[in-house]
């Protein structure tokens, strides 16, 4: 009986295992911290091994093959005594794929992953089809093709899942954009970075289809030095394109194989730009798939946006206060200050990934009264702004940000939590951070 070592008790590691003992491997899970209480009361329903609060390392490196979970970074010890033995270390994606046929829509870019993916399961769903909703979201990819494996599946994708694949090739990819995010994790190299999201496409054949931003320079520079076997599908909102999909007169075209399909931008329920690239991308896949377009267009006007993600909390006074916690980079704060029209107290710090604020300084200057900081070390942005804004405090909790934000806004104006950080310096994570941000506004 092969083997299998988990790292990681989390969604994806539980996911895994539950898949893999339905599939005859000898399971063990191993996770350094502890476990959530549900996580081991499946582990125990399904006798599945498992130790929490350490490793065991003979037994982890006598494994036949090591699915880690995707938070683990390749520099922890415990990988690299298992890279020198050369056990094969693969992410749940890859594990989990090779137990399904289902066509498969994969999502990945550095911003607006979640919204996409939820978008174009949104679209999927509402035309009957039977779609699965997992990856870095929802539930365990591994968990539903062990339990349901529907006919369809859309996956939203890290750069650290892609990092683990061998054989993964999903039908249609998406690469929504790529601005420089997680660099620690890439020896601070951005070409690092570009290879690991490009990898969604690398096992892809000329049946498949790979759609992108056709204005990304980034993506393009890439594309032109690296051609990919799929079928390349862009969206752009600059340029018009003799194939995919291209904004003009306000309108979304979608042109493929000689059929064109016309979304009006004012029927569509998510705002701003980004959004409409977003839209894009997701109504691209579904016309790949013949959903129909009457369809896609009921479903666009009906969507709700992601939590955390320029989620309107309320309007106190006159101000409106947005939370936009899943901002964990500079670029999805320039999409938020780009597609908020009014003035902005902007609450933003956090765990600094090494980020360079340059590109803000245009929309800080037009737009931002005062930038309330909230993190542990809130030098970087101090430095970056120091030169712009009078108004700049610094705060240690939600509720003293929220409370300082107040101060500064009047009628009209939006108090903004816009982070530009990761949030494990004083929250649990993202979702922590925006309930914690609900929860004091709701107490205004």
């Amino acid at each position: 009986m092969k083997r299998l070592v988990i790292l990681g008790g989390g969604e994806s590691g539980v996911g895994t295992a539950i898949l893999a003992k339905q599939k005859g491997w000898s399971v063990f899970l191993s996770d350094r911290g502890a476990l959530k209480p549900q996580y081991c009361d499946i582990l125990s329903r399904q006798n599945i091994d498992y130790e929490e609060g350490s490793h065991d390392e003979a037994r982890i490196l006598a494994a036949d093959c090591i699915m880690k979970s995707p938070g683990i970074p390749d520099k922890a010890d415990i990988i690299k005594k298992a890279r020198e033995k050369q056990i094969p270390i693969i992410s749940e994606i890859e594990f989990a794929s090779q137990y399904t046929q289902s066509t498969i829509v994969a999502i990945t870019g550095s911003n607006g992953k979640t919204t996409t993916t939820l978008l174009t399961h949104h679209i999927f769903k509402e035309a009957g089809l039977e779609v699965g909703l997992g990856g870095n979201i929802g539930y365990s990819f591994a968990e539903l093709v062990a339990h349901s494996n529907p006919p369809y599946y859309v996956l939203e994708i890290s750069s650290f899942q892609l990092d683990g694949i061998e054989h993964f090739a999903p039908h249609i990819a998406v690469l929504l954009n790529i601005t420089p995010d997680h660099l620690d994790r890439y020896d601070y190299k951005f070409e690092n970075y570009i290879a690991s999201k490009f990898r969604i496409a690398m096992n892809q054949t000329a049946n498949d289809y790979f759609i992108y931003d056709a204005d990304d320079p980034v993506i393009n520079d890439w594309l032109a030095t690296h051609p990919l076997k799929p079928k390349c599908i862009g969206f752009s909102i600059e340029k018009e394109l003799s194939e995919g999909a291209f904004l003009k007169d306000n309108k979304i075209h979608i042109m493929l194989e000689n059929q064109t399909t016309v979304i009006d931008v004012e029927e569509i329920s998510l705002k701003g730009k980004h959004n409409i690239k977003n839209t894009m991308a997701a109504a691209v896949a579904a016309r790949l798939v013949n959903i129909r377009n009457a369809s896609l267009r009921e479903s666009l006007k009906g969507f709700q946006g992601a939590a955390h993600r320029l989620e309107e909390v309320k309007v106190v006074e006159g101000v409106t206060y947005i939370n936009d916690s899943k901002a964990t980079n500079v670029n999805s704060v320039y999409f938020a200050l780009d597609t908020i029209k009014t003035p902005i107290v902007w609450i933003v710090g956090g765990q600094d990934k090494g980020n360079d604020y340059n590109s803000l300084l245009p929309y800080v200057h037009q737009k931002v009264k005062a930038i309330v900081c909230l993190g542990v070390d809130n030098t970087p942005i101090l430095q970056s702004f120091y030169n712009v804004i009078d108004n700049m405090v610094e705060t240690r909790s939600m509720e003293e940000a929220v409370k300082m934000a107040q101060r500064f806004a009047t009628a009209g104006d939006t108090v903004l939590l816009s982070p530009a950080c990761a949030s494990f310096d004083l929250f649990k994570s993202y979702e922590d951070r925006g309930d914690q941000f609900k929860a004091a506004v709701a107490k205004l």
